[in-house]
């Protein structure tokens, strides 16, 4: 494995491989070594957690990190190529880590360079690295991956967080609740690919529907970013917020999920509930990290 672009890239064992590499990171059993091993980290889209995350990843295994964010001070002003530009942050470079808002960013930069690419979110299209620490997230608090009952709900038209973490997860025999706006519902090659491996879903119209079936609800916010019209985002701005009330007859082993930034779908009283997860499930993201660029970069033996 070269680069981490989408993960309809990554077979199961590929991925149970990366659960077992973070965890083992996590409880100290790996010694990791990038000493002397440079990450480029190109976000071309506003970030906190993702980038953060892959800073101190790469500072946790001793390695360091240069960082461009936009454009606005790089050559692109001067006319060069993103082409050029790719190519010569690879000559300093051991790894190029890349968000940009164009979707197939990240796999045209992996054609070009000859160093490992990590896919860090590109536009609406796929977020592997956050799908990966989700599912370490899920087996951390389920004890599996497999045969669970997972609602997902807010923007999963354009969410790529999403995206991702469904595909993964059609390896391991999921039931989804999918709730969302109707403008906003899932992609149909996404629901077509879930027919075809005979993965069973439902489209829910209410976030509380059904909420005592699952295991994991994973709430998104609706991306005001994305959509072309402002009108269409006051449309449905706000209409799935998940409250403390709504958590009184849920599963025990329920968890509540989130690649955050939240905005208002998470009430701020489910916080201190035993089913709030999505701060540790941040946290998680560096383990994961850490595995990613190890992996890629063949520190792991």
């Amino acid at each position: 494995m070269k680069n981490l672009i989408s993960m309809r890239d990554l077979s199961k064992k590929e991925i149970l491989y990366f659960m077992e590499i973070a965890e083992k990171i996590e409880k100290g059993e790996l010694n990791l070594n990038m000493d002397k091993k440079l990450a480029a980290l190109l976000f071309f889209e506003p970030s906190t957690r993702t980038h953060f995350s892959f800073a101190t990843a790469m500072k946790k295994i001793g390695g360091q990190t240069i960082t461009m964010r936009g454009t606005s001070s790089s050559s692109v002003k001067k006319g060069e190529t993103f082409a050029d530009t790719l190519q010569t942050i690879a000559q300093y470079a051991e790894i190029i880590i890349m968000r940009s808002p164009i979707e197939g960013a990240a796999r045209y930069a992996s054609e070009v360079v000859d160093i490992p690419v990590v896919n860090a979110g590109d536009g609406a299209n796929q977020h592997p690295t956050q799908a990966l620490l989700d599912l370490y997230s899920i087996i951390k608090t389920q004890g599996t991956l497999e045969n669970l009952t997972i609602g997902v709900a807010g923007d999963l038209r354009f969410g790529r967080t999403v995206h991702s973490l469904v595909q993964a997860l059609s390896e391991f025999t999921p039931r989804f609740k999918f709730i969302s706006p109707s403008f906003l519902k899932m992609p149909t090659y996404i629901l077509d690919d879930l027919l075809e491996k005979n993965i069973k879903f439902e489209e829910l119209a209410e976030i509380d529907e059904k909420i005592d079936e699952l295991d994991i609800l994973y709430v998104t916010r609706i991306q005001k970013e994305r959509f072309a019209d402002p009108e269409d985002y006051e449309k449905v701005k706000g209409s799935y917020i998940l409250e403390k009330s709504m958590l009184s007859n849920v599963k025990e082993n329920f968890k509540v999920m989130h690649p955050l930034p939240r905005v208002d779908e998470i009430s701020t009283d489910v916080d201190d509930t035993e089913f709030a997860y999505y701060f540790p499930q941040a946290k998680n993201g560096v383990y994961m990290r850490q595995a990613i660029i190890s992996i890629l970069l063949g520190g792991v033996k």
